[in-house]
């Protein structure tokens, strides 16, 4: 679920309009947390990260 469709137990609106400070601060740390994270760059990152790990335990045996 995005935080677009979540609602705001503080006023009962949707937390993207950002009605009472509740949601405005809700709001700013979700898009704090994911703006610019790219899926496809974190599963590269991850495919990096597990071939980096496959390749140090073949040179270790």
């Amino acid at each position: 679920m995005t935080y677009d469709r979540l609602v705001c137990a503080n006023c009962a609106a949707p937390v993207s309009e950002g009605r009472c400070p509740v949601c405005r601060a809700h709001r700013q740390r979700q898009e704090s947390f994911f703006t610019g994270v790219n899926p496809m760059a974190l599963v590269a990152l991850l495919a990096v990260l597990i071939a980096a790990v496959a390749l140090l335990a073949h040179q270790t045996v």
